[in-house]
């Protein structure tokens, strides 16, 4: 099976506070931020508005879209069951592909989705199965099938909150934020013999508890990021080679490198990586509201763009798409009217020379609030992502069951 579309994923609709590990400085080059621009003429638009049952509810997923089927996702709750949707939305609007009914098919899943070129679907739930969480299958006709259950944390692994990456074999790889000989996650893959164990973690140092999905480059080598563990505790960006070696190429100091990368990575043509990091990057010993960083061959960090908590955004939980210009875009979950956690988070532009333009500001009420998911970017600039609240405040999820979107330039 071919993919053809896969994006980084966030965890859950909760935001997180604290960290762990110690504010020394490492060995780094860092780039002070240019500062944010006024939001450009953009053309937001809220696609769907969810109610909860049966369309499902608080999205923390990214989407995907082939531009024929248009986009597909995934709710975490909601639909005829509550414990979350398989969705796909077009201009006829949304409709449930499949609603998990909690039990041996899973529960609540948070990943995005991969397809393959028959149009199947593929992706991760953190509950269910045999308690603690599925790989599943949906085929065009709407019947899923679980390819795993995990049943032993300490031995396949436990609690999946990332999606999937794949081969051109149909060989499936993932992490689990628990399991392993540690119970701090593993890095698996999965095809039609079974799960094989790609790599488990320790915590020091090479990490712990990896909550976002891998990437693959053309020599078989996959890349990705822990929040926890490394030398310092503040997180890793590992490599797993063809041999399933695991390499530590950088660890976060907490520090103005930032701290706690809680999403995946995207790869450039030249093999550098570029990514978020959820905490830290002011001076060491405060907190800080998260980076953009770049991280080269060579294993050498710059961080790109410090997040002030204002109207900037803050407290990015996503992974970043690039143009072909070297722009990079994403979304924090605070920030943006309010100042850290009493905002509700922007979509943002970072261009190749550091300077942030706020694309989006969420207001909190229909237009969403908090989005956690990174974006889908079409080959006319379009925008698509989700916010895992707002939309329609009284649909019986609080602050609303969340939103699709739409950015047009």
């Amino acid at each position: 099976m071919t993919i053809i579309e896969q994006r980084p994923h966030c965890i859950s609709a909760i935001r997180w506070l604290g960290a762990s590990g110690a504010l020394a400085l490492g060995t780094m080059f860092v780039l002070a931020a240019f500062g944010t621009q006024p939001a450009q003429a953009q053309t937001y638009t809220v696609l769907h508005r969810f109610t909860g049952s049966p369309d499902g509810a608080s999205p923390a997923a990214g989407l995907i879209g082939d531009g024929a089927e248009g986009l597909a996702g995934t709710t975490q709750g909601g639909g005829a069951y509550g414990y979350g949707t398989v969705f796909k939305l077009n201009s006829t609007g949304e409709s449930v592909l499949y609603s998990f009914t909690g039990g041996l098919d899973g529960a609540n899943p948070v990943a995005s989705l991969i397809r393959d070129s028959a149009g199947n679907l593929f992706g991760t739930t953190v509950n269910g199965g045999d308690f603690y969480g599925t790989v599943f299958k949906l085929d065009t006709g709407g019947t899923e099938t679980v390819l795993h259950s995990f049943r032993d944390r300490g031995g396949d692994g436990g609690f999946p909150v990332a999606g999937l990456a794949a081969d051109s074999a149909g060989n499936l790889y993932g992490t689990a934020t628990e399991g392993g000989l540690s119970n701090v996650g593993v890095a698996f893959k999965l095809n039609s013999a079974g799960e094989t164990m790609l790599h488990t973690f320790a915590g020091v140092p090479d990490g712990s508890a990896p909550a976002a999905g891998l990437i693959r480059d053309s020599a078989g080598n996959l890349y990705g990021t822990t929040p926890g563990g490394g030398t310092m505790g503040w997180g890793t960006v590992f490599k797993i080679d063809t041999a399933g070696t695991e390499t530590v190429l950088y660890s976060f100091t907490g520090g103005a490198d930032g701290g706690m990368p809680y999403a995946g990575l995207i790869q450039d043509s030249s093999g550098n990586l570029y990514g978020t990091t959820t905490w830290a990057g002011s001076a060491a010993g405060s907190a800080g509201f998260g980076v953009v960083f770049k991280l080269d061959t060579a294993g050498t960090e710059t961080v790109l763009y410090t997040f002030t908590g204002g109207a900037d955004g803050g407290y990015p939980a996503a992974g970043l798409v690039q143009d072909s210009e070297g722009n990079l875009y994403g979304t924090t979950q605070a920030g943006g009217t309010g100042s850290g956690f009493s905002g509700d988070g922007v979509v943002f532009k970072l261009s190749s020379t550091g300077t942030e333009t706020v694309l989006h500001t969420f207001t909190g009420g229909t237009d969403g609030l908090q989005p956690l998911a990174g974006l889908l970017r079409d080959s006319s600039g379009n925008l698509y992502g989700t916010a895992v609240a707002g939309g329609i405040t009284n649909s019986g999820c609080g602050f609303g069951c969340g939103v699709v979107f739409k950015i047009a330039p």
